[in-house]
């Protein structure tokens, strides 16, 4: 069949490893760029610029539809400006590039719809595989914000509440025993509030070494940023301060440089 001939360079774990290196010395930042918000340039240009500020690692994608119309030639369009790893965060299947380097392989495990947990999985294996693209394996869970976001909305989601850490510690564990990578605490784009201290540290202390953990939504000043951090992130997201304020964003991947 033509599905196993797709692919047939081994593909090696690059951004894997990159990652792996560079929190040995310092967390790590990296930025959310969704197509949908600006042109391909522009996306280009706010790219070029968080590289230089510090910012390890583009995560291009985004919650709604229209972000698919504009995904290739906002890839493209970054990897001529910077050599950063471009990891795609797909809302489903068709979230899928061929021009990045590597794709979040992620179940919204807190999701109501099976469509979230493995039917978008089943539909973008095939071209992961096609494309030759490195998948990073990860559990995707949204904590309560104060405010529906557009990622729990369309994702069907029950959200974690922000008071029970023990809740969030049994996702990471399922995560852990499934053979998970990646666990990344997600409030949402423009959330209220940011993902608790608490929860933070309970989910860290549950990962296995080699596991990172991510942490993003609501984080819009350097002292949140540090919070996060010393409560046990490893990688913090911005999306939406990318967007709107670029000398808070640079304060906030200072801060968390600090280690």
């Amino acid at each position: 069949m033509k599905l196993f001939r797709l692919g047939r360079k081994k593909v090696k774990p690059r951004v894997f490893r990159y990652i792996k290196k560079k929190r040995k010395s310092k967390p790590l930042h990296f930025t959310l760029i969704d197509p949908d918000k600006q042109k391909p340039q522009e996306a280009a240009a706010l790219a070029l610029k968080v590289k230089e500020w510090g910012s390890d690692a583009i995560m291009v994608g985004g919650s709604h539809a229209a972000q698919m119309v504009f995904l290739n030639d906002t890839i493209k369009a970054i990897k001529e400006k910077t050599d950063i790893p471009i990891i795609l965060f797909p809302s489903s299947h068709s979230g899928i590039s061929p021009y990045a380097d590597s794709v979040f392989f992620m179940s919204l495990l807190n999701s109501r719809s099976p469509q979230y947990l493995i039917e978008e999985q089943v539909k973008g294996s095939v071209l992961v595989k096609g494309y030759g693209l490195e998948p990073l394996p990860m559990a995707y869970l949204i904590v309560e914000s104060g405010s529906m976001t557009s990622a729990a909305w369309s994702g069907d989601v029950k959200p974690l509440p922000r008071e029970k850490p023990e809740f969030a510690v049994a996702y990471v564990l399922a995560a852990k025993y499934l053979g998970m990578k990646f666990i990344y605490l997600e409030a949402g784009s423009g959330a209220e509030h940011p993902v608790p201290n608490e929860m933070i540290a309970a989910a860290k202390k549950n990962m296995d070494k080699d596991m990172f953990l991510i942490v993003g939504g609501g984080i819009r000043d350097d002292k949140t940023a540090r919070e996060k951090v010393k409560a046990g992130a490893d990688i913090i997201v911005t999306g939406t301060i990318a967007e709107k304020n670029s000398d808070m964003l640079r304060k906030i991947i200072k801060a968390i440089k600090k280690g």
